[in-house]
């Protein structure tokens, strides 16, 4: 829906985030309410800790928003990633969404300074070194 054909975008927006929010405390309640040991299971069926997976749904699923912007800035095809190295990017996109340095990460790649930045902070840069700028696959 464009602006101009919402009359109140910035309450519609509130709303949006309102409902965002609602959906996220839904799905922690339901994870809270598997018993353990399917809550073990998914996990293990997910190829993740137990504990990563309750924090990765703590964060939610726009965790790791920043790993395709800062593939695109480093010139890294996430299409073609995926499809050479599934696992590889799945395995990415947790390292992202569990990070602690969101905050630098957003103001490195709004300013677009992350492809000379991110060694420094980034928990995937050594993973993104190893790979080929053009096809995403490992050297």
């Amino acid at each position: 829906m464009s602006t101009q054909s919402r009359p109140y975008p910035i309450v519609q927006d509130l709303i949006d985030s309102f409902a965002g929010w609602l959906k996220h405390r839904r799905e922690l309640n339901e994870m809270r309410q598997l018993d353990r040991s399917d809550f073990n299971r998914i996990a293990s069926d997910l190829r993740v800790s137990p504990d990563d997976l309750e924090e990765l749904v703590r964060h939610g699923h726009h965790a790791a928003d920043e790993l395709p912007k800062m593939l695109a800035q480093l010139g890294i095809s996430e299409e073609q990633l995926g499809r050479a190295q599934p696992l590889l990017l799945r395995d990415m996109e947790r390292v992202c969404a569990l990070c602690n340095e969101k905050a630098q990460c957003h103001r490195e790649l709004a300013s677009g300074g992350a492809a000379e930045s991110y060694h420094g902070y980034c928990g995937n840069a050594s993973t993104l070194e190893s790979l080929d700028r053009v096809s995403g696959a490992p050297h």
